[in-house]
């Protein structure tokens, strides 16, 4: 199978797959389903073609595409796949599959969901594999509107809201990427040749490998912030991250699971693919403040989530804390008069920041379905009116609490082994940090048990139509049963993910140690002081 086939075929068969649909017949609700149980099945059948013909000992791109696409401005479409982008590939092709297994619960207008829904997997594979920042923008404002939609017509009864609150916020974010980007593409030009959108070209700019064209450290710094901003709000880190929990609350399960299991990914993708390789000066200077509000993040969430009687913006809120720690990860680069110090801690951080966005995919996606398979039922997500469901439900009892204890970090699990990198590389930061970091694991313990104790042990269920607690359907436990076993596979043999990614992580922080930062020798000073 030929590079261009196999990249192009990942992004596009969910497309082809909706434009099947488009023209079935709405009524044919068996067949529609069929259809989208096919087209998800079939793309991450091709994520494991990629996964076999991809080499972990290679650290940078490979299977590399590039054709022209709007010749004057010097527009590529552009593809490729390294250990970053690979993993989070798999783990959509996944997510989404079970999401759409998950679909079952849908009832209103098949046809449509559907489609949007496959419309939505192929912007956020065409994010993932984009390698030109005009084709990444455009896959990213793909991503919007089939979202939008899917909360604001699916959604619960404050849908309308949620929906344009997840559109706006978004919105913001691409307008200042927008920015960022054209900045770039004008900083890139020549007296001879125009500018360019090609993000390998672009970060070897930004890292001073071009003779004679680099990006200034006022541009880097102004297009750093621009471009954090923008994906911080995906991530989501305090203070962008108002959005989420109206988000998650009115979005269907399946959308919800992607929701959390994929798109808050791509704001920590573009980080690692895109500001920090371009603008290196702008995330040295900027570091400390990301690590605060990393750290923020952890903390706040954890005590947020604490404080929720609503069990999927309990889960919401969690999901806020645990990707605290992919920015933590991401940003502990220290620097002494200009020279990076304890670079294989970053490294460290890195590498837990790339398994804690795998894992917290594979967590929050698992908790949120859990939470949706219970509202199915009884209509309520009330906490404090559940209880004694392990006794009522116990196969459904079983799988939960061990996909909430995965995303409580419990050893063993997937959680965990991101939290212990990301806090052990803070500690070289500045063990301050790491110490504050560190009790976020407790905080979620605390939060995490408190939810098992009150809705699946406890008294017997009080809450409004117990007769509607019925045992677990097979569907339901396939999924369940599928992501508690990839948290065991990835708590157990973290190797599977880090031997992947490991090279390509690496590289990138090599990449950035060696750039010029004696401009900013001074920035690092501030906490010993």
């Amino acid at each position: 199978m030929s590079n261009e086939f196999l990249l192009s075929a990942i992004i596009f068969l969910p497309t082809v797959g909706a434009l099947v649909l488009s023209i079935m017949d709405g009524g044919a609700e068996k067949a529609l389903r069929k259809i989208g149980y096919f087209t998800t099945a079939a793309t991450f059948a091709l994520t494991l073609v990629l996964l076999a013909e991809f080499d972990s000992s290679v650290s940078g791109m490979q299977m590399e595409v590039k054709a022209e696409w709007i010749k004057n401005w010097n527009v590529n479409y552009q593809l490729g796949v390294d250990g970053i982008s690979l993993t989070l590939v798999l783990l959509t092709g996944l997510v989404c599959f079970l999401a759409m297994l998950a679909s079952d619960s849908i009832k209103k207008d098949i046809k449509g969901y559907l489609i949007l829904f496959l419309l939505l997997e192929t912007g956020m594979l065409g994010v993932f594999l984009s390698l030109d920042f005009f084709l990444f923008y455009v896959f990213w404002e793909v991503m919007l509107l089939p979202m939008y939609f899917l909360i604001g017509i699916w959604g619960g009864p404050r849908r309308e809201y949620a929906a344009m609150k997840f559109f706006l916020y978004t919105l913001v974010g691409s307008v200042l990427m927008l920015i960022a980007l054209l900045m770039f593409y004008f900083g890139s030009a020549t007296t001879t040749s125009p500018g360019s959108f090609d993000l390998l070209h672009l970060a070897r700019i930004g890292q001073g490998k071009v003779p004679g064209l680099v990006f200034s450290e006022t541009l880097q710094m102004t297009a750093f912030v621009l471009l954090f901003i923008g994906f911080a709000i995906k991530v989501p880190v305090v203070p962008f991250h108002t959005w989420l929990p109206d988000a998650h609350v009115e979005a269907p399960t399946p959308i919800s699971m992607i929701l959390a299991g994929v798109l808050l990914k791509m704001g920590g993708y573009g980080i690692l693919r895109i500001a920090f390789p371009i603008c290196p000066q702008g995330a040295q200077w900027a570091s400390y403040v990301l690590v605060f509000l990393g750290v923020l993040s952890i903390i706040y969430g954890a005590f947020a989530a604490m404080a929720q009687t609503d069990f999927k913006r309990l889960v919401a809120y969690s999901s806020v804390s645990h990707m605290g720690y992919v920015l933590l990860g991401i940003a502990v680069w220290k620097l002494s008069e200009g020279k990076t110090v304890g670079a294989e801690y970053w490294k460290m951080g890195m590498n837990g920041a790339m398994f804690q966005m795998l894992a917290h995919g594979i967590s929050s996606a698992g908790m949120f379905f859990m939470v949706g398979v219970i509202y199915d039922r009884v209509h309520h997500r009330d906490v404090n009116k559940f209880g004694g469901l392990m006794g009522l439900m116990p196969l459904y009892g079983g799988l939960a609490v061990g996909i909430f204890f995965a995303g409580l970090g419990l050893p063993g699990l997937c959680g965990f082994i991101g939290e212990v990198f990301t806090v052990l590389s803070a500690w070289n930061y500045h063990p301050i940090m790491a110490i504050i970091s560190a009790s976020g694991v407790i905080l979620t313990a605390g939060y995490i048990l408190w939810t098992i104790q009150r809705v699946f042990l406890g008294p017997e269920y009080k809450g409004p139509h117990p007769e509607a607690i019925t045992p677990i359907l097979p569907r339901e436990a396939f999924i369940g049963f599928v992501l508690l076993g990839f948290a065991i596979l990835l708590g157990v043999y973290p190797e599977s993910m880090f031997g992947l990614m490991r090279e390509s992580i690496n590289q990138l922080v090599n990449d950035l140690v060696k750039v010029d930062m004696s401009s900013l020798a001074g920035v690092n000073t501030l906490l010993k002081r």
